[in-house]
């Protein structure tokens, strides 16, 4: 019934006014006539349909409740704002105008709404403050664009086509976020000549539109159109909304920040401004990867000009990638399905076959693998940081950038940049704090590769350990020197795992040799104890320097002949877009702990607080070992492509642990091999049974082990 009083209205006013209107016209010729009823008939339809549209979707419901808010305020505003949602498809089904209106003439298609929402306030009653059409402002927010590449707005192309006011879809990631600050959303003005009519009321209302600057909506040179006096603002009546400027940049920046990539394309790299109006304000957090619809514009800022998007709708993208694996990987997996161990003890030997001879670095190239498939961008996921102790730093340097890109947020870190956040002043006049994004928030859910651990300085170091035991770093934002009243702190979220190295050879810090070294121990004391404690594992690399395989060699100096020669036949048969499909299929698998393998995991750690302990610090375990050892099996669990983590699993965790603990701290009573996971090379069927065999041994060992150190703590033997 509603919907039948509305288009009545629209019918039969509206004819009524274009006819006087049409009398004032007489005068024109009959080809005037006719353009003028065009148009006229053109428009009132788009308004019917536009009436149609917003009954059928519920949009008049939502409009009659936002009408009531105001209403109920009982209190005069210069602006009353209202956000409609539009489908395109839905609304280019009831009328392909309209909805081509809406899509390439956004600020004209906001006016038919203006007019069908001032008819429908003033029939009904919504809003008895309400005077004049000019005080409705309508925001256009279309819930998605045609997927055509004439609504895609690339931000590494050029030109940048900015001069066509009308919706384009954008993606990018944020990497500089100003503060929330007040912008003037609308603003009522008034004739200072007493005597003119306008001299009150709500006839001049100046309401931001998309791309304008403060300047557009309130300044002192407006005059009365009636009267020609200058127009002064009626400061009670501004309307003040909040307003965040975001730097955006395309994705296809992180290809540039990684150490080592095969593609060899180029392309051009620019920033863009985006503004988070009102509601959207705080909508993004900086380093994220959204999709955005808006409006793109030019900001003038003296005799700069700037390109921006006035955004209207933001989404979170989510990473996408394959969700299979190679057909080479499913026949390994079901060639090794007799063991738990052999398939990922396979993929560790063959790994990175392009950077290092398979059967080298297997611990390491492990730890990598099981690194990888533990990203994800969740709050309070498994992390996984790696350091490194080595004396060939050229291999392993070379081997972590390879290992970095196969990741879509593998970061190497640029020495000259900031590892954490910094604040600087924004750059477009405001005189506010603006975030800037460094390598760790570029990230996130994925590698942060920072180099030689020993090149940092102390306050970089210290920021650095903060971050890995609380997963936040924060940014302190003064507030004398950006025009705030109040200092400020903005903690982020730091979700990425962390890998470095130290070079022990060539590093420029001088250590002093300690002689009271316990059995496996090793001189790491050019790292801060507690920034050591925080990386989750400590690897020693297999090959000292001074000890190359000839394997190794002959692989460096051919790649350095021939650096696009296949070396081995496995790099043909598992390529990096092979494991880069596998990783992404691996770390996106859910997985669970069986009560086996935690009662495992458990048993061990407590016997290990107690073993490992000293008479003046207590345990040398830290409380972080448990989330470890976790991590550590289900990433293990998550590289067999299994989703429920075995005793196998956590074994290999607590190998690698001890091994890395036995580097800390010395031997404990478990006593592991000085390379337990990988103790002879791996080259037929019979080693792999070897190991597996081994492997069970050093089970039966750490039952003894729990048993004998952890009282209390009931752990199923092989005679159970």
């Amino acid at each position: 019934m509603a919907l039948l009083i509305y288009t009545f209205i629209i019918i039969v006013a509206w004819p009524v006014l274009m006819s006087f209107l049409y009398s004032l016209f007489q005068h024109f010729d009959k080809e005037c006539k006719d353009l003028f009823w065009k148009m006229h008939r053109e428009i009132q339809k788009m308004r019917e349909i536009a009436l149609v549209y917003l009954d059928r979707s519920g949009g008049l419901q939502k409009f009659v409740h936002d009408c009531k808010k105001y209403n109920d305020s009982k209190q005069s505003y210069a602006v009353y704002r209202f956000i409609i949602s539009i489908n395109p498809s839905d609304i280019a089904e009831l009328d392909a105008t309209l909805g081509n209106y809406i899509l390439h003439n956004p600020i004209q298609a906001a006016q038919i709404f203006q007019t069908v929402c001032f008819i429908a306030i003033k029939t009904l009653s919504l809003i008895e403050q309400l005077q004049t059409e000019a005080q409705i402002s309508i925001l256009l927010k279309p819930t998605h664009l045609p997927p055509l590449p004439s609504y895609v707005l690339s931000l590494s192309a050029f030109p940048f086509n900015y001069t066509s006011q009308r919706f384009y879809m954008s993606e990018g990631i944020a990497i500089a976020m100003g503060t929330v600050t007040k912008y003037t959303q609308g603003a009522r003005f008034l004739c200072t000549e007493e005597t003119c009519p306008f001299s009150e009321g709500f006839r001049y209302i100046r309401v931001h539109l998309p791309g304008a600057t403060e300047s557009a909506t309130v300044r002192n040179d407006f005059v009365c159109s009636l009267c020609s006096s200058p127009l002064q603002e009626d400061i009670k009546f501004r309307v003040i909304g909040d307003k965040q400027i975001v730097e955006m940049i395309d994705a296809k920046v992180l290809n540039a920040l990684k150490g080592y990539s095969n593609d060899k394309s180029h392309f051009r790299i620019q920033t863009f401004t985006v503004f988070l109006r009102d509601e959207l304000a705080n909508k993004m957090k900086i380093g994220n990867h959204y999709k955005i619809i808006g409006v793109p514009a030019c900001v003038q800022n003296g005799l700069q000009a700037t390109a921006c998007i006035e955004v209207n709708s933001v989404q979170l993208c989510k990473p996408n990638g394959p969700s299979f694996v190679s057909d080479n990987f499913k026949y390994l997996l079901l060639l090794t399905s007799s063991s738990c161990w052999r398939f990922t003890a396979i993929l560790a030997n063959i790994f990175a076959s392009q950077v290092v001879p398979p059967g080298t670095y297997n611990t390491l190239k492990l730890a990598i693998l099981l690194s990888l498939v533990q990203t994800c961008e969740k709050e309070n996921a498994d992390y996984l940081d790696l350091l490194i102790v080595t004396s060939d730093k050229l291999v392993i340097d070379r081997l972590l950038n390879y290992s970095v890109c196969l990741l879509p947020r593998g970061i190497r870190h640029p020495p000259s940049s900031e590892i954490f956040p910094s604040v600087s002043k924004d750059k477009h006049g405001t005189g506010t704090a603006s975030i800037q994004a460094c390598s760790a928030v570029l990230a996130k859910g994925g590698i942060c590769y920072i180099g030689d651990l020993s090149s940092y300085k102390k306050d970089k170091l210290e920021l650095l350990q903060s971050a890995l035991e609380s997963r936040t770093t924060t940014v302190f934002i003064p507030g004398k020197k950006y025009g705030e009243e109040a200092d400020q702190q903005v903690t982020i979220s730091v979700q990425t795992n962390f890998w470095s190295f130290v070079d022990v050879d060539s590093s420029p810090k001088k250590h002093i040799q300690k002689d009271n070294f316990l059995i496996g121990q090793m001189d790491v004391s050019l790292i801060p104890p507690n920034l050591l404690d925080s990386f989750g594992l400590l690897i020693y690399s297999e090959f000292p320097s001074c000890q190359l395989s000839s394997s190794l060699v002959h692989h460096i100096l051919e790649k350095a002949i021939n650096p696009e020669v296949m070396l081995y036949k496995v790099s043909q048969q598992f390529r990096m877009q092979d494991y880069e499909e596998f990783i992404f299929f691996a770390r996106n698998l859910h997985v669970e702990l069986s009560s086996e393998a935690e009662n495992l995991i458990q048993g061990y750690y407590l016997a290990s607080r107690r073993v490992r302990r000293d008479s003046f610090h207590g345990s040398t375990l830290s409380p972080s070992a448990l989330k470890i050892l976790i991590s550590l099996s289900k990433a293990h669990t998550k590289l067999s492509l299994r989703k429920k983590v075995l005793e196998e699993d956590a074994l290999i965790a607590i190998l690698l642990l001890e091994s890395s603990l036995t580097l800390k701290h010395g031997k404990s009573a478990l006593c592991v091999a000085p390379n337990p996971v990988f103790p002879f090379d791996l080259s037929d069927e019979n080693s792999l049974q070897q190991r597996d065999s081994y492997l069970m041994q050093c089970h039966d060992q750490l039952l003894k082990f729990i048993g004998a150190y952890g009282p209390g703590i009931h752990v199923n033997t092989n005679e159970e």
